[in-house]
């Protein structure tokens, strides 16, 4: 404290007035004592003013593990492989009838088209359940919208349970359908999916697999394709016959390679 307050002037200027010399006496004592408050008053509002604390109160939490993509559950999914005279104009009648597909309990879910035949289509929906499924592709005016679409010639048709479905907004629009039978469905699958690392390393991703919804030995299996040479490498390679003959493929294999051009 560099100067005594005013005050204390005041207060030993009044005490000098006073005559009775016990009351002198004790002056120096309260005139000490009150520039020792005076004092400590400065001290403590200057070591407040110093001492300034600072509290982090920003919050910290451990980051949130990533969502996972694939779905487990059984959904029931038809496919249907055709051909089109024309696709623009068989696109514009199958949006014509998406009312419906939605009456029936049918939702839209992928369109693709074949690379070596573009006008080879792939249509998968999603229905409520294989009742309602089997419902809409046996009713007549099924029929007459493919008709109406352009489409030539029989169309191949199936009910697929499916068991896995990655649903990873990067898995890439370039994929394979590959359709065929296995000695048993479980044996198949554990085997199967084993070997995903190994798919993976030869340029493939695993998007969905399922069973026929009438028999489980009839497999059909989709897989992104990352790196088209490493995928063909691998595919006209003898380890891929060992490997199906290790989980139980058996007859023939049928394969769709095809370009995803909507997803709903």
């Amino acid at each position: 404290m560099k100067h005594v307050p005013i005050l204390l002037f005041h207060f030993i200027f009044l005490s000098l007035k006073i005559t009775n010399m016990k009351q002198l006496t004790f002056l120096p004592a309260v005139a000490l004592a009150a520039v020792f408050l005076c004092s400590s008053c400065g001290a403590d509002k200057d070591e407040t003013t110093d001492s300034t604390v600072t509290t982090d109160t920003t919050a910290t939490s451990t980051p949130a593990a990533p969502e996972s993509t694939v779905v487990t559950a059984p959904e029931t999914v038809i496919t249907a492989w055709h051909k089109v005279a024309n696709f623009a104009k068989w696109k514009a009648s199958y949006d014509a009838h998406d009312s419906m597909r939605l009456a029936g309990g049918i939702r839209n879910y992928v369109i693709g088209r074949s690379v070596e035949d573009t006008n080879l289509v792939l249509v998968a929906i999603k229905a409520d359940d294989v009742a309602k499924a089997k419902a809409f592709i046996k009713d007549p005016s099924l029929k007459a919208a493919m008709q109406k679409g352009g489409v030539i010639g029989q169309p191949s048709i199936t009910i697929n349970t499916m068991a896995y479905q990655d649903m990873s907004t990067g898995m890439a629009d370039l994929r394979s359908m590959t359709m065929f039978t296995v000695k048993d469905w479980d044996a198949w699958k554990t085997t199967f999916e084993s070997d995903r690392q190994f798919r993976t390393d030869n340029g493939l991703t695993d998007r969905a697999y399922g069973y026929n919804a009438d028999d489980n030995h009839k497999v059909t299996l989709v897989v992104g394709i990352n790196d088209s040479a490493k995928a063909g490498t691998y595919w006209r390679s003898d380890l891929i016959k060992e490997k199906r003959a290790k989980a139980g493929v058996v007859g023939e294999v049928k394969r769709y390679v095809y370009q995803v051009v909507q997803k709903y």
